[in-house]
């Protein structure tokens, strides 16, 4: 039934009922029968309790509902107001900022931007596949994320720029995208040969064709290298940087004009929230639709509990 789903109205409707979206989440996280997050038992029978609309395993007498060892773990907010969000941030090409989420469902800016940044970690992609395995091209590259330099004090624009970081008080994205295919984007500290020469060992396979811009810390890597020098011109042949440029353009957009200020402290979940958009795009190949998006974020809850004190960086605090 849920494949049929099409538009974000046919999906409220569609979880409008509590206990449908119960059996949704169930059926994702148990595909075999409920299992006891206590005692791990597979031979364990699990009594369903109507009422309180939650499991009890025979085996330990614990209880515990869909939403134990998931993002929704300990929230008041119910499944139907989590699976519209979830939708609407998995298939809004821009983003979707925690004050329209407000309006939409009901809830305060700041339950909606927890709800939104705890999506955000199952969107996260944990693949162990590495780029251009297949041996074609792997465009990598970096960018800076933060305030416009045009909008300094005169003061500051004399210190602006460091030859490692960049633009001085700008966070450091670098992406690696394989051609027609995935992309994978960190936040670094700074963009050395040590910290780019290891991303790419990291995340692209050894032989695939590195392509990257004229910067001189991608120089002497352990890949084929083709560069294109963006001073004298921007293609050539199939040398270029376009495809990581596009998605720069795309996590900018998103940046820049729905969400407006980012914490660099957050910066990572908003990378990982494009890339994963992105990598589950509709093409001729794989035409994937909003339902196929929601279901892969909602195949992703398990085993990603978040704590509003670890989202603010405030674990280990004692309390005044």
């Amino acid at each position: 039934m849920m494949n049929e789903l099409k538009t974000l109205t046919d999906a409220i409707r569609y979880f409008a009922d509590e206990q449908v979206c119960i059996d949704t989440v169930a059926a994702m996280r148990f595909p075999d029968g409920p299992q006891c997050p206590a005692c791990l038992s597979p031979e364990a029978r699990q009594h369903w309790l109507k009422t309180q609309r939650r499991w009890q395993c025979r085996e330990c007498g614990k209880q515990y509902s869909v939403k134990v060892n998931t993002i929704f773990e300990d929230s008041p907010i119910k499944l139907d107001k989590w699976l519209t969000t979830m939708w609407m941030l998995a298939n809004c090409k821009n983003g979707v900022s925690s004050y329209e989420i407000m309006r939409s469902i009901g809830v305060t800016q700041k339950s909606a931007w927890f709800m939104l940044q705890r999506i955000r970690l199952a969107m996260k992609n944990k693949s162990l596949l590495k780029l251009g395995y297949q041996g074609g091209p792997v465009e990598m590259d970096e960018t800076f994320v933060g305030g416009k330099v045009g909008n300094m004090h005169k003061s500051k624009k004399k210190n602006s720029v460091s030859k490692s970081r960049g633009v001085v008080g700008k966070a450091i994205v670098v992406g690696m995208l394989e051609r027609k295919g995935r992309v994978k984007a960190e936040v670094v500290m700074e963009r050395t040969k040590l910290t780019l020469h290891a991303l790419a060992n990291k995340h692209i396979s050894p032989g695939a064709t590195l392509v990257t811009d004229e910067w001189h810390a991608y120089k002497g890597s352990q890949f084929q290298h083709e560069i294109i020098n963006h001073a004298c011109e921007y293609v050539r042949g199939q040398v270029h940087t376009q495809g990581i440029e596009n998605f720069w353009a795309l996590l900018k957009r998103s940046l820049g004009g729905t969400y407006i200020a980012v914490e660099p402290f957050h910066l990572d979940r908003y990378v990982d929230e494009q890339a994963f958009r992105y990598n589950n795009r509709a093409t001729k190949d794989n035409p994937l639709t909003d339902a196929d998006r929601f279901a892969l974020v909602l195949s992703q809850i398990s085993g990603k509990k978040l704590t509003y004190a670890e989202l603010t960086g405030k674990v280990g605090e004692i309390p005044v």
